[in-house]
């Protein structure tokens, strides 16, 4: 009896020296426990009752030493902790800086083809590891995308088991989470963006939803202001890249311009429209270009190579060879190629006998006879033909006669939702308009 004392006694003193830290958060639990009841009995109880009070006795019998042992070995401890992987990085500095000690974990990672091309190529990955408290890796996991188009995303799981690590590539779909942000114009439509964190691919959806009544050339104020929610594409609660947005609010000298996406039923697909159901979509985008800087305008000018006074048909944009150009509005290439002063051009023919002429390009994309649609790109920007500098001529003409191109950002296409669609786009739009209450909230609370 004496002899199976002191073995328990030693055992239980081992299970003291190897689990210091549990023991105390147990004690901690148990004294924090009884604190908290005693607390929530002295400030709860109600009033003394008036019933006799009968004290119950009950025996207990308490575990074994042994059995208390074992009990301790189940709370096993698991640690996570996210590290974004470096250029020429080995397994050893990966995993020592995930806070691991594994020799077999690294020495699997360094031998495994798969997670070699994973996670130690060129491209950063940002990595999520599970250990247990004796710092040995169970579980490692990172996400990517293969191109940045992608509604899938691939996922590479190394995990520890009985007969060693494995390694497999999985493969599932993005899951789109909302947004909100807004911001005020200070400089460029692009440093408030920016400032608000708003990803590119976002903002260039903001403009090309307003393109036909805002002029991002040369048409913001100081003072212009956007709110705008939008969908992100997480992996495993990881955001990958930005989705479409879902509604914006635009306000450009004190005009307030608000448009939400919508997909009608059996639609093959969705368009913004503003909140009274009206499509977004004009005939024409008011410029050929995304951003640029109009260079000349439309009329009467001293031509900068034959320096004399001449009617200047259309108006030209400064902008970088290269630069893409897009037909601003659906219609059929008439001719593509090269003509005399134009250089490289594309003229596109139009509905109602209206026509566009692309000009100076560096480079033509299509032939004669092809349709087109809005925003697609028909070559890009250059300096052939007469041209003192990379910029692109456009032009308008009815009949074959020159206008301003001005008045392409009148002519507005007026599709309404359907009847069948109205009372559920109507109950989405109430819920965009708060949403977007919200976002705007966002640029008020960061400026006071």
């Amino acid at each position: 009896m004496k002899q199976e004392l002191i073995s328990t006694g030693l055992a239980l003193a081992d299970v003291v020296h190897r689990h210091p830290k549990r023991i105390s958060a147990v004690l901690a639990a148990l004294l924090l426990g009884g604190g908290g009841g005693a607390f929530a009995v002295a400030s709860l109880a109600p009033t003394p009752p008036t019933e006799p009070v009968r004290l119950v006795a009950e025996s207990v019998e308490p575990l074994s030493l042994s059995a208390q042992s074992d009990a301790l070995d189940l709370f096993a401890f698991k640690l996570y902790r996210t590290e974004v992987t470096r250029a020429a990085e080995t397994p050893e500095n990966l995993l020592q800086r995930l806070g691991l000690a594994d020799p077999g974990a690294a020495a699997f990672l360094r031998r495994n083809e798969t997670t070699r091309q994973v996670l130690f190529g060129r491209a950063v990955r940002t990595v999520t590891a599970e250990a247990n408290d004796q710092q040995e890796l169970l579980s490692l996991r990172t996400q990517w995308l293969e191109n940045s188009s992608d509604t899938h995303f691939k996922r590479l799981v190394v995990e520890r088991s009985a007969s060693g690590f494995t390694a497999r590539i999985e493969t599932a779909p993005l899951v789109a989470t909302q947004r909100l942000a807004s911001g005020i114009i200070q400089s460029t439509l692009f440093a408030a963006t920016d400032d608000a964190r708003v990803p590119d691919s976002v903002t260039k959806q903001l403009t090309e939803m307003f393109d036909s009544d805002v002029d991002f050339h040369r048409g913001l104020h100081r003072g212009d202001r956007f709110s705008v929610v939008y969908e992100t594409l997480e992996a495993d609660g990881e955001p990958m890249r930005a989705g479409k947005i879902l509604s914006a609010e635009f306000v450009n000298r004190g005009k307030t311009l608000q448009a939400m996406w919508f997909q009608e039923p059996g639609a093959s697909k969705g368009g913004y429209y503003a909140f009274d159901g009206q499509s977004l979509r004009k005939a024409y985008l008011v410029a050929p270009l995304e951003f640029s800087r109009m260079s000349s305008g439309f009329g009467m000018r001293n031509h900068p190579v034959l320096g004399y006074q001449r009617e200047h048909n259309g108006v030209d944009y400064a902008a970088p060879t290269g630069t893409p150009v897009r037909t601003v509005g659906d219609g059929v290439v008439e001719f593509a190629g090269t003509q005399s002063g134009y250089g490289k051009v594309v003229y596109v023919k139009h509905r109602d006998r209206q026509s566009t002429v692309y000009a100076h390009l560096s480079r033509v994309d299509v032939r004669v006879g092809d349709n087109v649609i809005q925003g697609e790109t028909i070559g890009a920007v250059g300096m052939t033909g007469v041209a003192t500098g990379p910029h692109l001529h456009f032009e308008l003409r009815v009949n074959n006669e020159p206008r301003d191109p001005s008045v392409l950002a009148e002519q507005r296409e007026n599709v309404p939702i359907s009847p069948s669609s109205k009372a559920q786009f109507a109950k989405l739009a109430t819920g965009m308009k708060m949403q977007l209450a919200a976002a705007s909230q966002i640029s008020s609370a960061s400026a006071e």
